[in-house]
């Protein structure tokens, strides 16, 4: 890893909230994903009945 001198605190918090930002979006996404399911299960429930 390069020597970031008196730049590595501002470096290092870049890459944390960039990771923070992935996981939170991520999060949202999958959640999401987990709604749109039930209701897609519940539309075809529906269907077949």
């Amino acid at each position: 890893m390069p020597e970031l001198g008196k730049y590595a605190t501002e470096v290092a918090s870049a890459y944390g909230v960039t990771f923070l930002l992935l996981v939170i979006v991520s999060i949202f996404y999958w959640q999401k994903s987990r709604i749109f399911k039930r209701r897609l299960l519940a539309v075809e429930m529906r269907k077949d009945a």
